[in-house]
C-alpha cells in the first residue's frame, strides 16, 4: 500500500478520560511539519483530546526531547514526533534518520511510552509535501492515530 491509496485515518474509540498528548516538533521543514500537525489536531479533536505542542531543534534532537518530556512533572498519556528530513548529497541522511528513528523506539520502549511516529525520511521536497497535505494520507493524522490506539491499548491492559 502507497500513501497515496492508504484509506483516511480516522481516531479510533478510546475508553476513559479524554487523553492529554504531547506533539514534539523538529521544524526545520516548518510547512511540512505544520501539515503534519495540523492532520494530528483534527485526529485528536475527534478523540476530544488535550494536546500541548513543543519544538526541538531538529529530527535528531526528537529523541532527546521525549526523553526530557517524559521525565517531566506534566503527565501525558500519549506523545507524537513529527519532523522530515530530506536525503541530501552525504551519508548524513542516513546517520540522521537511523540514530532518530532507533532513539525514539529505544526512549518509549524503556519508558513504556504511548508514541505516534511522523519522522518523514524522504528523497525529495515533493514526496515530503505528499505526506503532508491535506488531502490524502497524511503522516501527521496516522502518527496521531497510531498514538491513541497505543494508549487504548495500554488502558486495557491497566
Amino acid at each position: 500500500m502507497s500513501t497515496a491509496d492508504a484509506p483516511a485515518p480516522q481516531a479510533p474509540a478510546l475508553p476513559g478520560p479524554a487523553p492529554r498528548i504531547l506533539a514534539i516538533s523538529a521544524p526545520y521543514y516548518q510547512h511540512v511539519v505544520d501539515g503534519m500537525l495540523d492532520a494530528a489536531r483534527e485526529i485528536l479533536a475527534q478523540a476530544k483530546a488535550e494536546l500541548d505542542v513543543v519544538d526541538v531543534s531538529g529530527a535528531f534532537e526528537l529523541a532527546q526531547g521525549l526523553a526530557i518530556a517524559a521525565g517531566a512533572s506534566k503527565d501525558y498519556d500519549g506523545y507524537i514526533v513529527l519532523g522530515c528530513v530530506i536525503r541530501g548529497e552525504t551519508d548524513h541522511y542516513e546517520f540522521v534518520c537511523n540514530s532518530a528513528m532507533d532513539g525514539l523506539m529505544r526512549v518509549a520502549t524503556a519508558g513504556r511510552l504511548c508514541l505516534g511516529t511522523a519522522l518523514l525520511t524522504v528523497d525529495t521536497l515533493a514526496q515530503a509535501l505528499a505526506r503532508s497535505r491535506e488531502t490524502g494520507a497524511n503522516k501527521g493524522a496516522e502518527a496521531a492515530v497510531a498514538c491513541l490506539r497505543q494508549i487504548a491499548l495500554k488502558r486495557s491492559l491497566a
